[in-house]
């Protein structure tokens, strides 16, 4: 073998080299991991919801006079403290940095006694903005009534405004909140994983085909008839019952790649901001569209009527004129052929010179009509 031959040897060697290193990585391109896909049945997160008062206020806060439950609060939580406030006093009082809030928060699985949460912190009465402020502890309640953890801190405001003279500038919002690590957990919920000797994935989506892919690729790459299909939804699988190869065995299944399955052709519209959004498995069959718009134009303007300039009797007189104005833009019927993707679709739609207001009206035709070949869900 000549010097030539050897190094075209050695290229074919480096390019099936190549393809062998970078096949797994255009496979894991193209697959999404089992933990993306699936949780662990059991495994949740649980909400917590408080009320407290926030103080330190620079006159921001509620106006007690249209929300006297926050004086009722600081009563309450001031007699707690062993301050007695003369009876007749709360109808005095004029608290302006002081703000009644609603505290949520979530309580992640497997959290502990003493670790830290994040709080969001709301705004219960009129004030104008949290900003500054201090949250009193409060107790966060689960859904038992159970008291699961205590929060207090100082809450961050991401937004700014300013006032003066009858203008006013606001950037975000200022009534909303939060306190990072605000929260401590004083009460554990106690996580199972699994029943028994088995463990339960739940996917993210009811699909058969998802659940058949999940259990072939357990059972080829854990081991074999480790798995089996419960329904569309639940996938059931056989593991360790000692807790410390329990949480390895999930290890390995939460970073098993599986394909995603091809998604259901599906249009989402919200009928409130007029948004439209369809994914790229969308068809549609030949039609003709035609669209128009009716619109109704109303406009009042101020006469006034006086009497004449020597004239002894009679006022003035205000009265209101209006007139009514209908314009019907008329609509051409277009003849729309069969959409195989996601792009003709919208180069369909497109020209008949559709806004995403007039979508609305027209998918839900096409719909009825038979000719929209996805599912319309309206939020």
């Amino acid at each position: 073998m000549n010097t030539s031959e050897k190094l075209k040897m050695m290229g074919w060697l480096l390019v099936l080299i190549s393809a062998l290193c970078c096949g797994p990585l255009a496979r894991s391109a193209r697959a999404d991991r089992l933990k993306e896909m699936a949780k662990v049945q059991g495994v949740r997160d649980n909400q917590l919801i408080g009320y407290g008062l926030v103080v330190g206020l620079d006159g921001s806060g509620d106006q007690t006079m249209q929300t006297p439950f926050t004086i009722q609060s600081l009563q309450a939580m001031l007699s707690q403290l062993g301050v007695q406030m003369p009876p007749g006093s709360a109808a005095s009082l004029q608290l302006k940095n002081v703000a009644a809030v609603m505290v949520t928060a979530t309580l992640p699985a497997f959290t502990r006694s003493g670790q830290t949460i994040d709080l969001t912190v709301s705004s219960l009465g009129n004030a104008t903005s949290l900003r500054g402020g201090t949250l009193l502890m409060t107790p966060l309640k689960g859904a038992d009534g159970q008291v699961y953890a205590i929060a207090q801190g100082n809450i961050v405001v991401g937004g700014v405004g300013a006032a003066a003279n009858g203008s006013k500038v606001q950037v975000n919002h200022l009534d909303v909140g939060r306190i990072p690590n605000g929260g401590t957990v004083e009460r554990e919920v106690a996580t199972t994983i699994g029943r028994g000797e088995y463990i339960y994935l739940e996917s993210n989506a009811t699909d058969f085909n998802t659940s058949r892919q999940i259990v072939e690729v357990i059972n080829a790459f854990v081991g074999p008839e480790l798995a089996s299909a419960v329904d569309g939804r639940v996938v059931r699988v056989r593991a360790p019952v000692e807790p410390d190869k329990r949480v390895e065995f999930l290890a390995r299944l939460e970073n098993l790649e599986i394909a995603p399955p091809r998604s259901a052709a599906k249009v989402i519209i919200n009928a409130r901001t007029g948004s439209v959004v369809m994914n790229q498995t969308v068809t549609i069959e030949p039609c003709a569209v035609a669209h128009g718009n009716l619109s109704v134009i109303i406009s009042t303007e101020p006469v006034i009527s006086q009497p004449n300039a020597f004239s002894t009797q009679g006022s003035t007189v205000l009265a209101q004129k209006s007139s009514i104005e209908i314009r019907d833009d008329k609509g051409a019927l277009v003849t729309m052929p069969a959409g195989v993707s996601l792009a003709e679709v919208v180069k369909a739609l497109n020209s008949i010179g559709a806004t995403p207001q007039d979508l609305l009206a027209i998918l839900q035709a096409m719909k009825s009509a038979g000719v929209l070949r996805a599912d319309l869900e309206i939020i």
